[in-house]
């Protein structure tokens, strides 16, 4: 096989919000591993993509700016290989995200979808949601303020007119699940799989106390998520509701795997060569 030369593109530190070193760390570990196995990876940052530096054929990605999905979008297009797809990476903004997992069943929150200078009591109580969350619906999140609990329809309200003074024009408001929170990561193509309750522990004994649910479910659920939104490596955050039930509000491309990376860095690399090989095999 002949040399595989990468480009890496790192995460703008903008869309890192509190996990810079983190996002930074996994994706070092990654090209480190990639290297082991031959390739060549060269590193650049999302400025240098969006400038034209980039030439290589093959790109292994954490973007998120605009400009640079846009970029990665039309570099597949042109037959490049690109991991995460920038497609994917698209999905993965907050409106794109809800209405893909909505439609394709995936258990989601019951939702509205709305612009951020309309009035939204009539259609919250005609859906009978009183707290809620409210999302920046237009883009990945960048600031904590992004994603925001309402406690009742006016402070919604309020907090939909903060977002448009923001310049933010859509959002997403989620009906509030009560349960706990599960963070999950995952592998598309290979059968790793890490979760965890950030107010428990990581396997089903260590959190018996705190949470319970059917891990299998929330595998199969996580996996057809990656699917549908065309995603290799992925994260995101789910609700366990006290009855058991799962229902995902967050799916991620490429988070950090702050709490896994060392086993998962090996198999992203064996991931993302994998990939390579299939689309060599399509070519030949």
């Amino acid at each position: 096989m002949a040399e595989i030369i990468i480009a890496g593109i790192m995460r703008a530190a903008a869309f890192s919000p509190n996990h810079i070193g983190n996002d930074a760390a996994i994706f070092n570990l990654v090209a480190d591993q990639l290297r082991k196995r031959g390739c060549v990876v060269n590193i650049y940052s999302e400025e240098q993509l969006a400038a034209g530096k980039v030439t290589e054929k093959i790109v292994v990605n954490m973007c998120r700016e605009q400009r640079s999905i846009q970029t990665l979008q039309a570099m597949e297009d042109d037959g490049a290989i690109v991991i995460n797809s920038g497609y994917g990476i698209e999905n993965c903004t907050r409106e794109r995200m809800a209405r893909i997992l909505m439609g394709r069943n995936i258990p989601y929150p019951e939702s509205i979808i709305v612009n951020t200078n309309e009035a939204i009591s009539s259609a919250l109580a005609k859906a009978g949601i009183t707290q809620c969350w409210v999302k920046r619906g237009d883009f990945h999140t960048m600031h904590k303020e992004d994603v925001s609990f309402a406690r009742h329809p006016q402070e919604a309200q309020e907090l939909l007119q903060e977002y448009f003074m923001r310049g933010i024009t859509r959002a997403v408001i989620n009906r509030h699940i009560p349960g706990e929170l599960v963070k999950f990561y995952g592998i598309r193509g290979t059968n790793f799989f890490y979760w965890f309750n950030p107010m428990g522990g990581n396997t089903a004994a260590e959190c018996t106390q705190t949470v319970n649910f059917d891990q299998e479910r929330l595998i199969a659920i996580s996996r057809r998520a990656a699917d549908e939104m065309d995603i290799d490596i992925y994260g995101g955050d789910c609700i366990v509701s006290p009855d058991g039930t799962i229902t995902m509000i967050d799916f991620n491309d490429w988070p950090s795997f702050a709490p896994c990376r060392a086993q998962a860095a090996p198999l992203i690399a064996r991931r993302i060569i994998s990939i390579i090989r299939q689309h060599e095999s399509v070519e030949k």
